[in-house]
């Protein structure tokens, strides 16, 4: 009989303690509960697409397909195209409990294949969207949520505007950490300076702003840069020097330090979708990704009309993880990546 290697013998054992599934199957009870309890009606989509969201931080797996088919399909990095299509279809409030992927995020606080909540309701506004977030959180945390700006915080922790800082500014207080910019590609100044820009915003706010938010109570951010609105609006603002900038009418959730949510005051126009798909398969390739296909299901869906609406989503791991104060995902979860 074959004798398992003396480092290998005992990895066939949950990561997490059976007590703390147990209270992940209480947990998942309960966010099936609040959502019954706001009319909510829950749906599936599915995991394994022909499209997937062209992000330029986002990786998908690729799954090569036998013959006859000999193609390729996606695993989701969400669920947002089918419950979106859903949208476009009739339904007015669903969310979902699923599976997603995404290639290459391992770590503490990631693992390639994780649960995902996800929820859309139509006729809620940006501040409708945000204050229900905020509803479902409170459900395990104490006390109110704050919410603030993406600028208040990037001032206060970074030192710059992130609006009126030039680009250089951004370039020099990155590199002071440790921040190496990629390696120029053959795209125009035009679009190299904006992917030279949101890079270094990008690496700020992990950086110097992120580890610090949600410790009292939890924190949501809103008024992203617009280079940040992948599939939300824009809108906007006045600026605290007086000047009107635009943002991206977006909101993010932390608590002790980790970003658990991400929400969209959602896109309308499928010609806008379509040109910021082509911006991020464009800055894919300046860093060296492969471009994706475009999403022609959902621009589709939202040429024939498309509701107003407010999206959420959660990474269900993730809150497991602040609930149960547990400093590692794999704490939370059967069998991670490299005893799955």
């Amino acid at each position: 009989m074959d004798q398992a290697a003396p480092d290998s013998a005992h990895d066939f054992t949950t990561t997490a303690t059976l007590e703390t599934l147990k209270r992940r199957s209480e947990v998942l009870r309960q966010i099936r509960d609040f959502f019954y309890q706001h009319q909510f009606w829950e749906v599936e989509t599915p995991v394994l697409s022909q499209e997937s969201v062209i992000d330029l931080y986002l990786d998908p797996f690729e799954v090569s397909l036998p013959f006859p088919d000999n193609g390729v399909r996606f695993l989701q990095t969400s669920p947002e195209f089918g419950m979106k299509r859903l949208l476009a279809s009739g339904a007015d409030a669903i969310f979902q409990i699923t599976k997603a992927f995404r290639a290459g995020e391992v770590g503490q606080h990631h693992n390639p294949e994780f649960t995902m909540l996800e929820w859309y309701r139509c006729g809620d506004n940006y501040n409708q969207g945000r204050q229900f977030l905020a509803e479902f959180i409170e459900t395990w945390f104490t006390g109110p949520c704050e919410q603030t700006t993406y600028q208040t915080l990037f001032l206060q922790w970074v030192g710059l505007d992130p609006w009126s800082a030039s680009t250089a500014m951004l370039l020099q207080k990155s590199s002071e950490l440790g921040y190496v910019a990629p390696t120029p590609g053959q795209e125009s100044d035009d679009d190299l300076d904006c992917l030279t820009r949101r890079n270094a915003l990008h690496f700020l706010w992990n950086e110097l702003v992120e580890p610090h938010l949600g410790f009292t109570v939890p924190t949501i951010v809103y008024d992203w840069p617009a280079s940040e609105s992948a599939l939300a609006r824009t809108g906007m603002r006045r600026d605290f020097d007086g000047q009107t900038r635009e943002v991206a009418e977006r909101f993010e959730l932390y608590v002790n330090g980790i970003e658990l949510a991400n929400g969209y005051h959602e896109l309308l126009d499928a010609t806008v979708l379509r040109e910021r798909n082509d911006s991020n398969n464009i800055a894919r390739g300046e860093i060296g990704k492969s471009k994706l296909p475009e999403n022609r299901r959902l621009l589709a869906a939202m040429h024939q009309g498309f509701p107003a609406c407010c999206g959420v989503a959660l990474g269900v791991d993730r809150l497991l993880m602040t609930i149960l104060n547990k400093s590692a995902i794999a704490e939370v979860i059967t069998f991670p990546w490299d005893r799955a």
